[in-house]
């Protein structure tokens, strides 16, 4: 072996772990959508308050609240919203994108993003809301 082919040779190798080490960074910053996310429910807020999603694929979100009183999880866009901010339903049962969880439990649901953008997840019991319990749902 030359000493010009080497050195391509230790070049080449270089590259590549550039690469690797890159997109390993980019996967441990949220760079990737998660395909299972848990959201923690502590002092009436929604922790984390933004996920990142994957388009078209089942996503596991656990909920887990850790506060002494009751709480939902209503996934959806402003009009749904909009339809929960004045709706009578005190308890939500089988529906991905809607999810009552009592006080000290977990709830898990599964949801299929269909299409990109980006959606709200809001707690809509008296006064949750107004208090700053929302996030927001990006899905690539």
């Amino acid at each position: 072996m030359t000493r010009t082919q080497t050195r391509l040779g230790i070049g080449a190798g270089l590259v590549a772990l550039v690469v690797v080490l890159v997109f390993a960074a980019i996967t441990l910053a949220g760079g990737r959508p998660a395909t299972s996310i848990e959201i923690v429910i502590k002092y009436s807020k929604f922790v984390p308050a933004s996920i990142v999603v994957p388009v078209g694929v089942p996503v596991t979100i656990t909920l887990r609240n850790d506060d002494p009183i009751d709480h939902e999880w209503i996934l959806g866009d402003e009009a749904i919203q909009a339809i929960h901010r004045v709706g009578t339903e005190p308890v939500h049962a089988n529906h991905p994108g809607e999810v009552f969880i009592p006080a000290m439990t977990l709830k898990t649901t599964v949801v299929t993003f269909e299409r990109t953008g980006s959606l709200q997840f809001i707690c809509h019991l008296p006064a949750h809301e107004a208090y700053g319990m929302k996030g927001t749902v990006t899905i690539r």
